[in-house]
């Protein structure tokens, strides 16, 4: 298959490049179109007031590839409308592998993983949102590291994208064109090469207190936190799938909402 891939922690992220090693050692056919830089939590936002770049570039992944200075859903509609040349007009549009998870309606909601995957449903593609669960620990390490992953948590990373690289082509071949439909994968912190996939469905979690009180200069910085889990006990939930090892698989169908 030919998969357009996008991200929002932008081209630097080796978990976005482990993904396009395992696609292209699976035989796909892989354009990247990403963000310069990280674009974290920004949704499906669109940059209405300036005007953005895209440059050709070599960033060792062996496929074509562009960087944006612009959001996930920047680079989706750029590569889909002016960059990808018909032989490389993709199949599906895949975004990820987010560093951290994005599971729960709290989450789901703000993720600019999910929001380059939906620009890809927006132009009447499937698509998937791939995202890495880590611990709190593990993450602050990373970040204290540049977002360069210690052995243990790269080991764990390339299993998660030969993961993806089996369950993409899966989730996109069942999926219609124009049926407005993400598959929002989540994989478990660890994830070994028998770790199962579950159907879920978003938890229902609520986030306040997500900034600080104003300091000394007024300001108000963000302050990260996974929000208190409201959900039942059933059906099973993509945080609680987490929690107790299986990959999550939630299907994103934007048909029902209002129904």
């Amino acid at each position: 298959m030919k998969f357009l891939v996008t991200n929002d922690d932008g081209i630097h992220s080796v978990f976005l490049h482990e993904l396009v090693f395992a696609l292209l050692a699976a035989g796909h056919t892989v354009a990247v179109v990403a963000p310069k830089t990280e674009q974290s939590w920004i949704g499906a936002a669109k940059s209405r007031n300036r005007p953005v770049h895209a440059v050709a570039t070599d960033h060792g992944l062996g496929c074509a590839t562009w960087v944006v200075n612009g959001t996930p859903s920047d680079c989706v509609n750029i590569a889909l409308d002016h960059l990808l040349p018909p032989e490389l007009k993709p199949d599906g549009v895949v975004s990820g592998i987010n560093i951290g998870l994005n599971a729960s309606l709290g989450f789901i909601i703000a993720s600019g993983t999910i929001g380059g995957a939906w620009e890809g449903a927006l132009h009447g593609l499937p698509a998937v949102a791939l995202s890495q669960d880590l611990t709190a620990e593990i993450y602050e390490r990373l970040k204290a590291a540049g977002d360069i992953p210690d052995a243990e948590l790269h080991a764990i990373l390339k299993i998660s994208a030969r993961h993806a690289a089996h369950l993409v082509p899966t989730c996109l071949g069942a999926t219609l064109p124009r049926e407005f439909i993400v598959h929002n994968l989540n994989f478990p912190f660890p994830c070994d090469v028998t770790t199962e996939v579950r159907r879920t469905v978003p938890a229902r979690v609520v986030v306040p207190g997500l900034f600080s009180p104003a300091a000394d200069d007024g300001t108000h910085r963000l302050i990260f936190h996974l929000g208190e889990d409201l959900s039942p006990t059933e059906p099973l939930t993509d945080r609680h799938a987490l929690a107790t090892g299986f990959i999550s698989h939630t299907v994103l169908d934007y048909k029902t909402l209002g129904q």
